[in-house]
């Protein structure tokens, strides 16, 4: 796929798409609320109860708009019902006096949040409220606001007790803003905790941090635009240094100099989440760029022995000489677009910010080979290129199995790669990752979507001894 990351509005596979009949059907909407304006105006002119008409249609109008403005406020940040439900329910037994289990005991694990009044005593109403259900809080965070406090708790609940019964004592009890969902084990760790493993992640590896502000976010999609698009070469939009903050979006200024743009579809930010995501991305500027230098030596069927390595931007100008080996159907095959354009993409391509580069390397150290596992939106690409002479020799389905097996290690659920049907390697490729596949035909080109909760592959290794299928024999520098 061609890495034009200048489009925000981007679509699954993460290019923008041309719905024809998505166009069609505003189109056709427009001109029956033409004829309608028409028909409703030739009523009003010449009936003979057309001012009555109007103010009846008028009340009708504003009632409407009060009523709208109403439900906003009660149900505005509230995901959908089926959305509370995402996460399979932890349920555990309560243990009684003696450590056996109590009967009927059994309980679930939720994640609330609600905004309660600042002022003493609000906090222990809530509680009060919890406990009288025989609900037990394992753990509890507050996030001042200028008016108000968002309260956000994990709860230990009886099984038998629904998310709504939940929601209505705890606004009984004066919390608005209710937002529930189902929690497991992983939920257990505590907030200072769970930032110093992320923040450690982040100072060894530059690609982690959109992951990380996921981890510390929750579900939400990030993505990370350049400073300057790599398809147009114009700059893109600039935020300031201390980032902006807008209810369900935060947009920060990348160490780079481009911007990173969080958003979460349900649940407003708060300043206190909008603090932890700016210091994360603040202790990665520091930093700078930084990739793992550890490499593989694998032995090719044939006898030549190729280094696997992650691959940086210091990478650039063997990876143009490369591109300068590789024949035009090949780049064709990768980069979907312009021959002439694949150079620009590079620089994007291997950087950190923007996903995981994997090279392969002789003994010359001639890159001859390179795969991309890139972060877009909530979805993560695979992309391979490797140089004409050196195809065929299991190269590609190597550098494939390490990059899902990062995506896996990266708690990705799926992976997809854009190729054309003609590109038998690519599709042999993936089809040898033993997973589920999907495949949908998009401008002419081919996107394969690999489940990743499925039998794990066999090349499944961070780090050498591929087997047999792969055809070749590792060992780790």
């Amino acid at each position: 796929m061609t890495p034009d990351m200048s489009d925000v509005r981007r679509a699954r596979h993460g290019r923008p798409v041309h719905h024809w009949r998505r166009d069609v059907i505003e189109l056709a909407a427009l001109f029956t609320a033409v004829a309608v304006a028409d028909a409703v105006a030739n009523l009003v002119g010449h009936g003979p109860d057309g001012p009555a008409l109007l103010g009846l249609s008028a009340a009708a109008l504003v009632a409407t708009a009060g009523f709208h403005t109403w439900w906003a406020r009660r149900h505005g940040h509230a995901p959908p019902v089926s959305d509370t439900g995402a996460r399979p329910p932890v349920v555990e037994r309560q243990a009684g006096p003696s450590g056996t289990d109590t009967a009927g005991a059994s309980t679930v694990l939720w994640r609330m949040r609600t905004t309660v009044r600042d002022e003493p005593g609000s906090l222990a109403t809530l509680c009060t409220a919890l406990a009288s259900l025989r609900i037990d809080i394992l753990s509890l965070q507050t996030h001042p606001l200028a008016q108000g406090t968002v309260d956000e708790f994990l709860l230990r609940a009886p099984a038998e007790l629904e998310a709504t019964g939940i929601t209505r004592v705890v606004a009984s009890a004066g919390g608005t803003g209710t937002w529930i969902e189902r929690a497991d084990a992983h939920d257990l760790v505590d907030a200072p905790t769970r930032v110093l493993g992320l923040a450690t992640r982040t100072a060894l590896d530059a690609a982690e941090l959109p992951l990380a502000l996921r981890q510390l976010l929750g579900r939400c999609t990030i993505r990370s635009l350049p400073a300057v698009s790599p398809a147009s070469g114009r700059a893109e939009d600039d935020v300031p240094v201390e980032g902006t903050l807008e209810d369900t979006v935060m947009r920060l200024r990348a160490p780079e100099g481009g911007v990173i743009t969080v958003e979460r579809p349900y649940l407003p930010f708060t300043p206190t989440e909008f603090a932890r995501a700016r210091a994360l991305v603040e202790l990665d500027a520091r930093l700078g760029p930084r990739i793992p230098r550890s490499q593989d030596v694998l032995t090719l069927p044939e006898g030549k022995s190729i280094t696997v390595r992650r691959a940086d931007a210091s990478d650039l100008q063997a990876a143009k000489e490369m591109h300068e080996r590789c024949s035009a159907r090949t780049l064709g095959m990768r980069y979907h677009g312009p021959v002439g354009d694949a150079d620009r993409y590079l620089r994007h391509l291997l950087s950190p910010r923007f996903g995981r580069t994997l090279a392969v390397q002789t003994t010359s150290g001639r890159i001859v080979g390179l795969g991309h596992l890139l972060w877009d939106g909530d979805e993560t690409e695979v992309a391979l290129l490797v140089e004409d002479a050196w195809q065929r020799r299991g190269i590609g389905t190597e550098l494939l199995g390490r990059l899902v097996t990062m995506a896996v290690e990266a708690g990705c659920e799926n992976v997809y790669a854009v190729t054309q049907a003609s590109n038998t390697g690519m599709v042999a490729a993936m089809r040898g990752l033993g997973l589920p596949l999907d495949y949908q035909i998009e401008e002419r080109t081919l996107v394969i979507t690999a489940r990743l909760d499925a039998t794990p592959v066999a090349s499944r290794l961070p780090y050498g001894e591929a087997g047999g299928s792969h055809g070749a024999r590792g060992t780790r520098d």
